[in-house]
């Protein structure tokens, strides 16, 4: 395998008379990590399985380092993945499960012990699966995942089953993975952990791409989305100061301003002899960005 790159070119899915991925092409790069985003159904775990060789595409292809994953000579030396919670023999121990499939897959057992500790679990490795919470079994797959060092990874929602703590180990772990020179795509629903996370992002819907590019440039792009949160004892004086201007009042009194900059609202109040107590440009984020790219595109074709 070459760099590593993961390449999604023209690839559909059909199941009887739905589409579950429509033509999607998009590119993983190393050394970062990508975000891959959609509503429910929008066909991000039929994609993953699909660069996976887990699902048949019906037309298209999926690569990954120039070469599709069942061409791999040794697939878990070089993309280590995990779609869904590790699941293992109950009365086997976590040790021992990642032994097996070290065995299996001609991987040295000193390893089983290194990605043990590098996803915190060596504390648990005795213990029974049966005896694992659902982020200990998270762990687990991310360990198997690693186990042959590979350097290309595909998690489909990681964070499951992980509490705060967890989540920002996740957090460190990937950043690290993808420091390293590796490729990191990574499936979330929860977006204000991918905005800190991912240094790209691909979102889909429907099965069809709808943004892809660096997060702050696809964030930024929203830019007319922007608001100016405003507080004021003299409401009705400042709409007056600033004439069509649309804008929001909330309960609580606040008024967000749409398709104006806080200078110009700022410089509109002091003509006014406006009092402001707060004048907030208001940036749109990931999960703002994420609800307007994706509205009413997530229908089941």
């Amino acid at each position: 395998m070459s760099d590593g790159q993961i390449v999604v070119s023209g690839l559909t899915k059909q199941y009887r008379r739905v589409r579950a991925v429509d033509n999607l092409s998009f590119q993983v790069q190393p050394g970062r990590v990508t975000g891959f985003l959609g509503p429910n159904g929008a066909g991000k775990t039929t994609t993953l399985r699909m660069v996976l060789n887990l699902v048949a595409p019906t037309a298209g292809t999926a690569t990954i380092g120039g070469q599709r994953y069942a061409d791999l000579r040794e697939p878990l030396r070089a993309v280590g993945a995990v779609l869904e919670a590790s699941s293992a023999h109950k009365g086997r121990t976590g040790r021992n499960h990642l032994r097996v499939i070290a065995a299996s897959a001609g991987l040295p057992t000193s390893r089983v012990d290194e990605v043990l500790e590098l996803v915190g679990l060596t504390p648990a490795a005795k213990r029974k699966f049966k005896g694992y919470s659902l982020g200990m079994r998270q762990r687990l797959g991310i360990a198997a995942a690693l186990l042959g060092d590979p350097r290309v990874l595909v998690l489909d929602e990681p964070a499951n089953g992980l509490d705060p703590e967890g989540i920002r180990w996740m957090r460190d772990l990937l950043k690290g993975l993808a420091k390293e020179g590796r490729t990191v795509l990574v499936s979330s629903h929860l977006l204000s952990e991918m905005q800190i996370l991912a240094d790209d992002i691909v979102i889909i819907a429907a099965g069809r791409l709808v943004r892809q590019g660096p997060v702050d440039e696809v964030v930024d792009s929203m830019a007319t989305s922007s608001q100016v949160r405003v507080r004021t004892p003299d409401a009705e004086k400042l709409l007056g100061a600033l004439g069509g201007v649309a804008v929001q009042t909330g309960d609580d009194g606040v008024l967000r301003f749409s398709g104006v900059d806080a200078p110009t609202v700022g410089a509109a109040a002091l003509s006014a002899g406006v009092v402001l107590h707060e004048l907030v440009a208001e940036r749109p984020d990931l999960e703002r960005v994420f609800l307007e790219l994706t509205h009413g595109k997530a229908e089941i074709r």
